[in-house]
């Protein structure tokens, strides 16, 4: 299926300052607020949630680097343009994503293997609270991302708003533990902290993965090559497609086509359908940044 028409730049670039702000800005209070939380409700699964909060201020403004970077025009060092830069982003998200969960479970780990729990003070209803109200916003603040995300095309945002819902799910293991140990089973709280830095580990790699993909000149989406194929073929003139290869470049994507035609076409025929192949994939489909067409005669 043919994909959305591209946003203007102006659009773009509001959508980034939107993102930015309530991504850079809600983080930071939450933060504050969870950290506050955990230190006069004596919860070290709260104050764990802060640190991990506070990742998501450095996690967005590594997104919205990586975004702006990646806008950039093809210039003479960069005669394909910069969209890997969005890929170089999401890598860095995924290592502060993997690392987070990584001293998330080593911290819980460690409190289990140690008996720590057993001289853990009952957590205050404060930090309850700070929970349930985390978990309401990282998901609402999921959701936001994700939907720019969408509209921007962008990897690195996408990425970014998974880290919201890894927070998400953080504060739903801070909720376990806190409302646990408030019942008498201290251990909950480490053990919900293991299971959660597991969960974010897993977004972690899926994002790495994905990222890892689009710089390796993987190949497009199947549905998007075969929508390219159908609507090649339907071109006046195209006799038969003889071979086509796609590449993912950041988010974009690039495809090298040999198309046959009636051997007995003038030379300026065969360009000419060579080139209407060329304006209708380009135009039919946005993501597509350039497609590279080859005329072979029947």
């Amino acid at each position: 299926m043919a994909s959305e028409a591209e946003i203007s730049d102006r659009d773009a670039q509001e959508m980034i300052r939107r993102i930015s702000a309530v991504g850079i800005l809600g983080n930071v209070l939450l933060s504050g607020y969870k950290l506050a939380a955990g230190i006069i409700g004596h919860s070290g699964a709260m104050v764990s949630d802060a640190i991990h909060s506070l990742s998501d201020v450095f996690a967005t403004l590594i997104a919205v680097v990586g975004v702006k970077m990646s806008q950039k025009k093809a210039d003479k060092e960069h005669p394909y343009g910069h969209e890997r830069m969005e890929c170089l982003a999401s890598m860095m998200l995924g290592n502060i994503l993997g690392g987070t969960g990584v001293i998330i479970g080593y911290s819980a780990l460690r409190i289990i293997v140690t008996g720590e729990y057993r001289t853990m003070q009952i957590p205050g209803r404060v930090a309850l609270t700070a929970a349930l109200l985390s978990i309401v916003l990282k998901e609402a603040m999921f959701w936001y991302t994700r939907h720019y995300a969408k509209k921007l095309k962008s990897d690195a945002f996408m990425a970014d708003a998974w880290h919201h819902r890894s927070d998400a799910l953080s504060s739903v293991g801070s909720l376990i533990g806190i409302g646990g140990a408030r019942m008498g089973f201290f251990v909950l709280e480490p053990v919900a902290s293991v299971g959660i830095a597991f969960c974010i580990m897993k977004v972690a790699y899926d994002i790495l993965r994905d990222a890892v993909s689009k710089v390796l000149d993987t190949a497009c989406p199947e549905e998007t090559e075969r929508e390219v194929r159908r609507l090649i073929l339907e071109t006046d003139g195209v006799c038969g497609l003889d071979k086509i290869r796609t590449r993912m470049f950041g988010n974009r994507i690039y495809i090298d086509a040999e198309i046959a035609v009636e051997g007995t076409l003038s030379l300026y025929d065969a360009h000419e359908i060579a080139e209407n192949v060329h304006n209708l994939v380009e135009q039919r489909f946005p993501e597509i940044k350039h497609i590279m067409i080859h005329v072979n005669p029947v």
